[in-house]
């Protein structure tokens, strides 16, 4: 019992007070570390790094809405239950520390802030990257990601997102008028901006300009939305799969079926947005 409590102590001394993390996610951040720095392999690619450890969370179970809660915006940490976006967040943000050789909490709990909030920094509800569309962005502006889908043969298509400004029921804070106001703001800024994405069906003309480790972004035809699901591409007997938790299974898994296949199953997923890890400086 007493070395439960100083575990505790030491665990939560190591997260700052705008940090939530229960002592579950703590120990199995903490093992996940050390881990990782004991199989580092620096020269590994950053995209091939990010397919090794998304994998170690195969079977973790799918939680939704984890990062939604009352009170001042925290930045949560959850290993224990992911939904598709926090699954890529923290796969993300363990790939980057590891990359550059970090391997302490507080490093990750850094990196998860830059990856998860706008420009990098919690600053309130509406500084966290609600839209998919956005976190592409924000985080290509960063220098983390490069979002390929042009590149890759990607067709311009129209994105106003306004979901949430239109249902503010689904979320607790935003019973605030001034978050709706500024996520409202928020929604006009994305929807000035450019975008491509593939059409599903034209998926499988272009797989082989998909690798390994890059982030899948699924667009829908709901009109008030940008994104209905994120996970990572990963190549399975000569085809890109989706490396993803899944809302449907109720676990992270690997697709049964490849990228291509797996949308047409979905009247309202439309196609893909494709953004690519960029490698560290060494």
């Amino acid at each position: 019992m007493k070395r439960f409590f100083i575990l505790f102590f030491i665990l939560s001394f190591k997260l700052s007070a705008q940090t939530v993390c229960d002592l579950q996610s703590r120990e199995k951040l903490e093992s996940t570390l050390e881990n990782l720095s004991l199989e580092n392999n620096p020269n590994n690619p950053i995209h091939l790094q990010a397919i090794e450890i998304g994998q170690s969370f195969l079977k973790t179970p799918y939680v939704e809405k984890t990062l939604e809660g009352p009170g001042p915006e925290q930045l949560v940490i959850n290993l224990m239950g992911v939904d598709c976006t926090t699954f890529v967040e923290t796969v993300l943000g363990l790939t980057r520390i590891s990359q550059m050789g970090k391997f302490s909490m507080k490093d990750f709990e850094e990196e998860l802030e830059k990856i998860r909030y706008r420009q990098g920094e919690n600053k309130g509800y509406t500084s966290r990257l609600h839209y998919f569309s956005d976190w592409i962005y924000d985080n290509e502006q960063k220098g983390i990601v490069m979002d390929m889908t042009q590149a890759i043969g990607g067709v311009s298509y129209t994105n106003k997102p306004s979901f949430m400004t239109e249902n503010p029921q689904f979320y607790p804070q935003l019973s605030q008028k001034e978050n709706v106001d500024q996520l409202r703001k928020i929604e006009s800024a994305i929807a000035q901006r450019s975008y491509y994405f593939i059409p599903k069906d034209q998926i499988h003309s272009v797989e082989e300009k998909i690798q390994s480790g890059d982030i899948i972004a699924i667009t829908t035809t709901i009109p008030n939305l940008d994104m209905v699901h994120v996970g990572f591409a990963i190549e399975k007997n000569g085809r890109i799969h989706l490396l993803h938790a899944s809302s449907k299974n109720k676990e992270v898994e690997i697709s049964m079926l490849p990228l291509h296949d797996y949308l047409q199953a979905n009247r309202t997923q439309s196609g893909i947005m494709v953004g690519r890890l960029v490698e560290l400086s060494k």
